[in-house]
């Protein structure tokens, strides 16, 4: 006897949502009963960080790319090496990682284990930090999710070939987020997280000194913006932490300066400035600078994206006691 369409529909649905899904596992209020000071905890640490530190907003976001868009969103980037065992953190892109952002996270987590021990995941704890702190220097409210575990690997042989670097094409920067399910528009307002923060002189210096045969700066430099970065950057190899605002309008402020920039010639990295160049890409840079609703939208369904790529579960992770470290030594 055939069955009716209705009821073949009605015992597929019922059949597909006894299957496990990862994200189904994840909610806003994923810590209401087991850890109800998590959002307080969190808002404490981080309104004491950021007016004392306010590199920090920018150091966590890149942290919590560095972390995501290699391999999921699992607080690898957070393991310390030791003696047998490399981590993330030793991969050349992540030495610069600015140590305000560990800090942080090192202290929510040492609030959080004094409240309720073994309950809240480091990888959680970077997710909400970059949330709030987008949040508290300007930018849009977005859902972050939580229930995330974190990973019991840190591979830094990994790291290279899954992060975007300053120098890659356009080409290459859009095939490395389309491997990760992100779009053109998504990719060019994720990026915008470059409104805040800075970057180290080696990372531009190829486009202010000896250029080309013919110009000592890259020519889609603003010459006097060019002028100043040669100046800033003259002695960069003898102190290599020397550096400039991404934004150096409103480098603090979460905003969409930093697309107006890159119309005015003030792109300071590479792949920024070449954004505008792309017709792939000047589109969005366009109308996210013409329309900042337009781009804190995109940005925070991005983030919602982002910050639940590849995650870990029960079944593959575990919430570390010390976010540097996995619960087991591994040798």
């Amino acid at each position: 006897m055939a069955f009716p369409n209705s009821i073949f529909l009605v015992i597929l649905f019922s059949f597909l949502s006894l299957l496990p899904s990862t994200h189904s596992q994840l909610s806003t209020y994923y810590y209401n009963t087991t850890c109800p000071q998590f959002h307080n905890i969190m808002q404490r640490i981080i309104s004491d960080k950021q007016p004392s530190s306010p590199t920090t907003a920018a150091a966590i976001l890149r942290v919590f790319f560095h972390d995501c868009i290699v391999n999921g969103c699992d607080a690898s980037i957070l393991i310390a090496s030791n003696a047998f065992n490399n981590s993330e953190l030793d991969a050349d892109t992540n030495l610069s990682l600015a140590g305000d952002a560990f800090d942080l996270i090192v202290r929510a987590k040492t609030a959080l284990e004094l409240q309720c021990p073994g309950v809240v995941s480091c990888s959680d704890i970077l997710a909400l930090s970059a949330r709030d702190l987008v949040i508290m220097v300007g930018g849009p409210f977005y859902e972050v999710l939580l229930g995330r575990k974190d990973s019991k690997v840190s591979d830094p042989s990994i790291v290279e070939r899954n992060l975007p670097k300053t120098k890659m094409s356009i080409s290459r920067l859009l095939s490395l987020f389309s491997t990760k399910g992100f779009s053109v528009e998504e990719m060019v307002a994720l990026v915008g997280a470059h409104t805040i923060g800075f970057s180290h002189c080696k990372e531009f210096a190829n486009r202010i000194f000896n250029f080309s045969k013919t110009s000592e700066f890259d020519p889609s430099y603003h010459p006097a913006f060019a002028k100043g970065l040669r100046k800033l950057c003259a002695n960069y190899t003898k102190a290599p932490e020397m550096s400039a605002f991404n934004d150096v309008f409103t480098p603090g402020k979460f905003d969409n300066m930093y697309y107006k920039n890159l119309q005015r010639g003030l792109g300071l990295l590479l792949s920024d400035q070449a954004m505008l160049m792309d017709n792939r890409t000047r589109p969005f840079v366009d109308l996210f600078a013409a329309n900042q609703t337009a781009f804190f939208d995109s940005f925070a369904r991005s983030m919602e994206k982002l910050s639940i790529y590849n995650i870990r579960t029960d079944n593959d992770g575990e919430v570390r006691r010390k976010c540097d470290q996995f619960n087991t030594f591994q040798t």
